[in-house]
């Protein structure tokens, strides 16, 4: 699966950001990212909500209705100025505080790492969101803002998706090992269980550094 990904990027992601950018100013896609972002939130308050985390709930509708209105549907972000940072979460972070576990780390095709829970969570999120009611030119409209912003994240952050993919010597293992640590942050720091990697030297730790570290 992993290959398949990189077969995508390679033929139809990578070639499509990379168009994308030399068409579209970056102040543009920036705007872009801002609103795909601002129509995250709806999403976020009902999953703050299953936490039980109801300031949070109350921070991010507040940050929603402001940048849907004074931020022009999100292109601008005066929420931030005004200290509502954005608080991301989902409902692989909900099933984390309810206390289920991560599982096995899979790669999904498309979509990348994930876990799992967090697979489960991709899933259930996709039905909870609020804006799935939406009529279906709106809905269609509001898929391509999504869909345009990820690929304008694949051209902002070519050079690192780059070197992981394409120029580390075990891609797999890097953007496995990547995910879990950014991931297990984003879990505001609570403590997971360390991932067992079974083609792991086991006599690696025994190699010591010319310098004696």
């Amino acid at each position: 699966m992993h290959e398949f990904n990189r077969d995508v990027d390679r033929a139809l992601v990578r070639p499509a950001a990379s168009s994308l950018g030399a068409a579209v100013p970056d102040p543009v896609l920036v705007g872009i990212g801002r609103m795909s972002s601002n129509l995250s939130h709806p999403s976020y308050v009902v999953n703050d909500v299953l936490q039980l985390r109801l300031a949070d709930a109350i921070h991010n509708t507040s940050r929603f209705v402001i940048n849907s209105t004074i931020g022009i549907l999100g292109i601008f972000d005066p929420a931030s100025v005004m200290g509502l940072d954005e608080r991301e979460t989902d409902f692989g972070e909900t099933l984390h505080v309810w206390g289920v576990p991560e599982g096995s780390y899979v790669e999904l095709p498309i979509f990348g790492p994930s876990t799992s829970r967090d697979t489960v969570g991709r899933v259930v999120d996709i039905a909870l969101n609020p804006l799935r009611g939406l009529e279906p030119d709106a809905a269609n409209t509001v898929r391509g803002i999504n869909v345009t912003s990820r690929f304008g994240d694949r051209h902002r952050f070519g050079g690192t998706i780059d070197s992981i993919l394409y120029e580390s010597e075990d891609s797999y293992a890097q953007a496995r090992l990547l995910y879990l640590q950014n991931r297990r942050f984003e879990l505001r720091g609570d403590a997971e269980p360390e991932y067992f990697d079974p083609y792991e030297d086991p006599y690696d730790d025994l190699f010591f550094e010319p310098n004696g570290q």
